[in-house]
């Protein structure tokens, strides 16, 4: 098995074999959250409008969605799981999209096979990987904006990446206790509790939280669904 790191926008659209899409502040971690809570499935888009125009065509499902980490006018969540983990999404489907995450995985078109990762589901996808044993795997960290590294997202594809080399060293508690330090200390802002409140961090590091991965198909009219496998 060969593991590549190939990071943000670019890495995503070279991505090949299994790709595993890595924006662990927040996207991949609130899509785990929204199929914890009972989605059907969530189509990730890229482009804002034409999230829109899927809800206007479709009213019953559900518009989530960020830029710049802030909630946009008519949607009616943010890319935020303290909003949605007590949330009931029995059977919904949900509208997705977000500023690197969900353009990471529209964009990744030469892969074989794409899913999700985050710390709250990381050991669920490295055995996921195992089980599956693909020649190639390709772990794409998003980063911030999709243009520059974050090193939360650094810090889960490593610790894939040293799981799936079958190297022992334990993951450690101090590695995400520092990730308060950078981007992440934007969750203990007072002024920014309205959009990034502290307890997306906590809900976000959560470390293997859950048992699922979460995978992309593709639907008959051409977009990408995600669904709980």
């Amino acid at each position: 098995m060969k593991v590549t790191n190939r990071g943000l926008l670019t890495g995503a659209k070279n991505a090949e074999g299994l790709v595993v899409i890595i924006d662990v502040f927040r996207a991949s971690s609130t899509i785990c959250y929204l199929f914890a809570g009972g989605a059907e499935e969530v189509i990730p888009v890229r482009e804002v409008e034409k999230a829109r125009r899927i809800k206007d065509q479709n009213p019953d499902y559900v518009l989530i969605g960020e830029r710049k980490g802030r909630e946009l006018p008519g949607f009616q969540y943010n890319n935020s799981p303290s909003q949605l983990v007590d949330q009931d999404f029995t059977g919904e489907t949900i509208i997705f999209t977000t500023s690197s995450g969900t353009r990471g995985l529209v964009a990744a078109q030469e892969a074989d096979e794409i899913v999700t990762g985050s710390l709250v589901n990381l050991e669920a996808v490295v055995n996921y990987i195992k089980e599956k044993g693909p020649d190639i795997v390709s772990l794409v960290p998003m980063g911030k904006g999709a243009r520059a590294p974050a090193d939360e997202d650094e810090l889960c594809a490593e610790w894939m990446e040293r799981k799936l080399r079958g190297e022992r060293k334990k993951n450690s508690d101090s590695e995400i206790e520092n990730l308060k330090y950078g981007r992440g200390s934007r969750f203990f802002m007072e002024e920014n509790q309205d959009w990034s409140p502290e307890e997306d961090f906590y809900l976000c590091t959560d470390l293997n939280r859950f048992d699922f991965v979460i995978k992309a198909y593709d639907s008959p009219n051409g977009m990408v669904i995600l669904r709980k496998v």
